[in-house]
């Protein structure tokens, strides 16, 4: 059975995110002693510095008098956590360079599940390097940890070495499994001289994300560092200072597990091509994007699905945090797995890229996907994916869709109701086709049908019989063949209509049609007669 990748997170912390977002806007105060000021009960204190202002002895939680009185050059300036909550924002979205698992974590770090995706930038050491050079390129101080787990990446990043890779289990390259784990005991699990305790054990127990008011707790007994922690029986711990200390303790060491939430839906299936050399011409592109196609495709098969919306980013070089992606998004009516269909699709689009000095790194998303009926799997191996040398009509769909808009090309899709006309509704080309028949299977329909039915003059021998003639649009039709009826009503909700009694008759000429009587009979009111379709 294979074994299941560890899970490896990637902990970003922006300690000087306001004031480096400041330095950006102004480059001329940059260098100097700077910080961002909120009036806080009544008093105007620091909440940030700059590494100018942090070397003059400066630091957050001072008020504004005392940071004037150490350093009169100061220059300040108004704090706006909500531009800085939107600034983290973007970072996470450009983050996804890395990795499509981003969120924020807290109001200055940003947490990156990197499993399985280290490999693409040459390992984690050269991710960490590549992230911490384009923060620092873009005016970001920054300090990064990566870990097993999120709690673990987060306190080896706020206060351990900066840029710190902590591998899975000492001398091995492998951590322990979950059964394995459990059969250590607590002491041996906290304290029992592996890696991740080395790391973890001389930070403070404020690294475990704890409220103050415990962390001074914890200070006021002797207990400062989390490796004081695991001299002291868990009971104990728990009794005095509350079950959060230990759930934390837990989820930093990898004993409960803490789940991250992306900020945005994670697609089901993704690959990416990161390029030795950046990339600037069109049939370059399109070779890389047919590389994509085809991992893409070999994947869906493994799990027996189509690709039915797809979205291609490009990542250029001198692409700034400011900026998104070039995106370029696909649609198709079905789920698709052939590389050359999804190209051809693909490739209406490929001269709207605007590579510039060069495309670095390519993302290629399905994301929606959806199985792959067996019918269309044995299309899929065909060269055209049609029968008889002709191209699909879906195919067809899906490039005049893509070509001309979603909502320009349309089909008819099922829609729960009897009567005929209300049977089936125009939807967008890529539009989900709820499920169920177009019309019942053991009763013919006509192929054409008329909108509005129109009203035809009709005579039948007795009330309840089929129509021995009819005249619709001044030409008299004798019925030679007639079948019928079949009773329809509309939905027991509405209110709008009668009964009809649908028959199926034939002409002298052969001509077949569809038509209906309206409402019940009632003596002495002439039954009203409509043309609804014809067969054939």
């Amino acid at each position: 059975m294979r074994e299941r990748t560890a899970r490896r997170i990637l902990s970003l912390w922006l300690p000087r995110l306001p004031t480096d977002a400041h330095g950006r806007r102004h480059p001329e105060r940059r260098d100097h002693p700077l910080a961002a000021i909120l009036a806080e009960r009544g008093r105007l204190g620091v909440v940030a510095v700059n590494r100018a202002a942090a070397e003059a002895g400066l630091w957050p939680g001072m008020s504004l008098a005392d940071a004037r009185a150490i350093e009169p050059a100061l220059a300040v300036f108004d704090a706006d956590p909500e531009s800085d909550a939107r600034l983290l924002e973007r970072i996470a979205g450009w983050c996804t360079r890395y990795t499509p698992w981003t969120t924020p974590d807290g109001p200055d770090g940003v947490a990156l599940d990197i499993t399985g995706c280290a490999h693409l930038f040459g390992g984690e050491e050269a991710m960490v390097a590549d992230l911490s050079a384009r923060l620092n390129a873009a005016g970001f101080e920054s300090r990064l940890a990566v870990a097993d787990t999120p709690a673990a990446a987060w306190a080896l990043a706020r206060f351990a070495a900066p840029s710190l890779t902590l591998p899975r289990c000492a001398g091995e390259g492998t951590g322990p499994s979950s059964a394995q784990r459990g059969r250590e005991g607590p002491a041996k699990r906290e304290g029992g001289g592996n890696r991740a305790d080395t790391l973890l054990s001389p930070l403070p127990v404020a690294a475990l994300r704890l409220p103050a008011a415990t962390v001074d707790g914890l200070a006021a007994v002797g207990l400062r560092r989390i490796g004081d922690l695991h001299a002291i029986p868990r009971a104990t711990l728990a009794a005095r200072f509350g079950p959060e200390l230990l759930r934390r303790l837990d989820q930093a060491y990898g004993r409960l597990d803490e789940p991250l939430s992306p900020r945005l839906p994670v697609p089901p299936h993704s690959v990416r091509l990161a390029l030795a050399e950046p990339i600037t011409t069109a049939e370059a592109i399109a070779e890389a994007l047919r590389r994509l196609l085809s991992t893409l495709c070999a994947g869906l098969e493994k799990s027996g699905e189509g690709a039915r919306r797809l979205r291609l980013e490009l990542h250029r070089v001198d692409r700034r945090l400011e900026d998104a992606p070039q995106t370029l998004a696909i649609g198709t009516g079905h789920p698709v797995r052939r590389p050359d269909a999804l190209m051809r699709l693909f490739a209406q689009k490929l001269d709207r890229v605007e590579p510039g000095p060069g495309v670095e790194l390519m993302v290629l998303s399905a994301a929606e996907a959806g199985p792959l009926a067996a019918a269309q799997a044995a299309l899929d191996g065909g060269a055209d994916g049609g029968l008889g040398g002709q191209p699909e009509l879906g195919e067809l769909m899906d490039r005049l869709g893509n070509r001309l808009g979603e909502r320009a090309v349309l089909r008819l899709v099922p829609r729960q109701s009897w009567l005929p006309e209300r049977s089936v509704a125009p939807a967008p080309a890529f539009a989900d086709a709820p499920g169920g028949a177009l019309w019942p299977a053991d009763r013919p329909r006509p192929v054409r049908l008329l909108a509005p039915p129109e009203p035809i003059e009709a005579m039948a021998l007795v009330p309840d019989d089929p129509p021995v003639m009819f005249r619709w649009r001044g030409a008299q039709h004798r019925i030679r063949r007639a079948d019928g009826p079949e009773r329809i009503e509309a939905e027991w909700w509405r209110r709008d209509g009668e009964p009809r009694d649908y028959y199926r008759v034939e002409d002298e000429a052969g001509r077949r049609f569809w038509v209906f009587r309206q409402g019940l009979y009632r003596p002495g009111v002439a039954a009203l007669w409509f043309l609804h379709g014809f067969f054939g």
